[in-house]
């Protein structure tokens, strides 16, 4: 073997437990130790810690991403532990992102967890949005979502989105620069009098599915690998057992990442 084989086979940045840790991972054509490497370099960020956010964080955390930002503002409630797996009982009335920083750094001590106890706003998005690779949306309303959209073109990042209601969920990846942005398939939020996704309730699994589909796309775009959910809506039929899938173009008159927009 040449100097230059042993350079490129060399897993700089990894520790032997490391390797060992995430040796059913690195034997996956398209991963090995330098895929793995790529997302323990990696920062994601994760805009919502609940339904979506929970098995998002947990796998993202798993699979070796290095870096995990958590943005919310909230306290767990006893009627998030329906379907919030980060959660325990133990954790009614602590601040969300404090309870899922010390889950996710139980699993995975090598993890930098960095909370944002806070909602996301116009004011801090931009610069929470900027120190990260990969946004999630993983939140549960329409201004919140058409907040990160704008923040992630502002900051050339694609967004991982998803949504659940009852026993649907769909799930996408709007990148700006490489195809449609949330506006381009919903101009303008909806009527205020449209449902609230948050109040419509939404069987527990649901999210479960969704949110797990979010972190293998964010897994995705790091790595380079497979055919992202860009320019495509997937959606989940619990009650019918399928999924289906919809084609979404890029509308050159988008009034976010339109023709003459943020160059």
């Amino acid at each position: 073997m040449t100097s230059d084989d042993n350079r490129k086979r060399k897993p700089l940045g990894l520790t032997p437990a490391e390797i060992r840790r995430y040796s059913r991972q690195t034997v996956i054509p398209g991963i090995g130790l330098e895929g793995q490497v790529k997302l323990k370099k990696a920062a994601v960020l994760l805009v919502g810690a609940g339904g979506l956010g929970s098995p998002a964080a947990i796998y993202l955390a798993a699979a070796g991403i290095g870096r995990i930002g958590l943005v919310d503002g909230d306290v767990v409630d006893i009627t998030n532990l329906q379907r919030q797996v980060l959660y325990a009982a133990r954790d009614v009335g602590r601040k969300k992102v404090l309870a899922a920083a010390a889950r996710l750094e139980a699993l995975n001590p090598r993890l930098v967890v960095e909370v944002h106890g806070t909602r996301l706003t116009a004011k801090n998005a931009p610069g929470i949005v900027a120190g990260y690779d990969v946004v999630l949306d993983c939140t549960d309303n329409f201004p919140a979502r058409y907040l990160i959209n704008d923040a992630c073109i502002l900051a050339k990042k694609p967004m991982v989105y998803g949504a659940v209601q009852h026993l649907n969920g769909q799930a996408s990846v709007f990148d700006a620069a490489k195809g449609p942005c949330y506006r381009c398939l919903l101009p303008e939020p909806p009527a205020p009098s449209a449902p609230d996704p948050a109040r419509t309730g939404v069987l527990g699994i649901i999210p479960g599915i969704i949110g797990t589909i979010q972190a293998a796309e964010a897994i995705k775009l790091i790595l380079g690998l497979g055919s992202p959910l860009v320019g495509r809506m997937l959606f989940y039929d619990a009650r019918g057992a399928f999924f289906d899938e919809m084609p979404i173009a890029k509308n050159p008159g988008c009034p976010a990442c339109g023709i003459g927009r943020n160059k």
